[in-house]
């Protein structure tokens, strides 16, 4: 892993911070895969700041693999992360494409799956997603990008909740990279 930040652990800190104070709530919420829980994480209130993008960005950077050439998630979660990191990506001098994935492709003009740059078949592509609970959106998006001839072995998230989310992606062969666990908000 090559570090870009000489902060990554500072950076690291803040983040969880902002995390703790904007996006963790205790509760009783049903999530997105049906489940219920006493633990909310919404991560677009850091996702959709400034510093928190850019600290997510710079941290993303920093887990990716350095083979990947382009990074892509399902849109509406992951299109501040996309966006932030290929932003990052550029300002440190390096080539990285970036693919949101349509939750339905559009009924109209091109009938587009996928937005973003045309990439060669067999390209690299590292999937982002703020928060894994069991995966079940992570994995439409990996599919989605494997029909499309693209090859995924990596998802990077903002938060592992540890509900399955990690063998369920290791039973598709991709490895899921996380900045913090649920077990950090605790």
């Amino acid at each position: 892993m090559d570090k870009f930040s000489d902060n990554y652990d500072l950076n690291k800190a803040k983040l969880l911070k902002q995390l703790i104070e904007k996006s963790y709530k205790k509760g009783n919420f049903t999530l997105s895969s049906g489940k219920k829980s006493s633990h909310y994480l919404n991560c677009k209130p850091v996702s959709l700041n400034g510093e928190g993008l850019s600290l997510i960005s710079e941290l993303f950077l920093d887990l990716k693999d350095s083979r990947s050439k382009a990074v892509a998630g399902l849109t509406l979660g992951a299109d501040p992360l996309v966006s932030g990191l290929i932003v990052k990506a550029a300002l440190n001098g390096l080539e990285l494409d970036g693919l949101i994935i349509r939750k339905e492709i559009k009924k109209y003009g091109t009938k587009a799956g996928i937005e973003g740059p045309i990439l060669e078949e067999g390209t690299l592509v590292t999937v982002l997603e703020d928060v894994v609970t069991t995966a079940g959106s992570v994995i439409k998006a990996i599919k989605k990008l494997r029909e499309n001839n693209y090859v995924v072995e990596e998802v990077l998230s903002i938060v592992d909740r540890q509900e399955g989310g990690l063998e369920a992606l290791e039973d598709e062969n991709v490895k899921l990279k996380s900045l913090f666990t649920i077990k950090d908000f605790l």
